[in-house]
């Protein structure tokens, strides 16, 4: 049975674990390397998340099965003053991948974010990423496209996605 819970680990170690794992596979036929590398550091390197997680107020939670953790997601309540909630991350070990656990995740949030009167979910997602059709299953729809600028001359080519709750 998959648990969902918050995470407590100020390092962030599974955290870190999983998008190590799972990176590779979603982006490396989108992304250079380099890029990747750039990414990782920028969004995945202990000071960065626990600037998330401490002066953004993003909350990670971990699915674990046991003492396995299998995937985690961020999200964060009133996403640019608006009732709405950001979900920033969400990524599942690929051998874990079809068993539901994303949804489940989605799921938490949603009853989270209800339960703080949001009117809807938005997150962003790689315009070639195969996740847009894991989303559009889940009531997702695209909103918008939009290009952010991340950096080092690179870019995040991204469909915004919404979906009412």
């Amino acid at each position: 049975m998959i648990a969902i819970q918050n995470n407590t680990d100020e390092n962030f170690n599974s955290i870190r674990a999983i998008a190590k794992e799972v990176w590779p596979i979603a982006y490396g036929a989108i992304l250079s390397q380099e890029q990747l590398d750039y990414m990782m550091k920028m969004m995945y390197s202990i000071p960065s998340l626990q600037l998330q997680a401490n002066a953004k107020k993003h909350r990670f939670i971990l699915a674990k099965e046991g003492e396995t953790v299998l995937g985690f997601a961020s999200y964060e309540f009133n996403y640019i003053k608006k009732p709405k909630t950001k979900v920033h991350k969400i990524y599942i070990l690929p051998n874990q991948q079809g068993k539901g656990i994303g949804k489940e995740l989605i799921t938490f949030i949603i009853k989270q974010a209800k339960e703080r009167h949001q009117k809807g979910l938005i997150l962003n997602v790689n315009k070639k990423n195969i996740a847009v059709r894991f989303y559009e299953r889940l009531g997702f729809e695209i909103s918008f496209e939009e290009i952010l600028d991340i950096g080092n001359g690179y870019v995040m080519d991204d469909y915004v996605m919404e979906k009412s709750i």
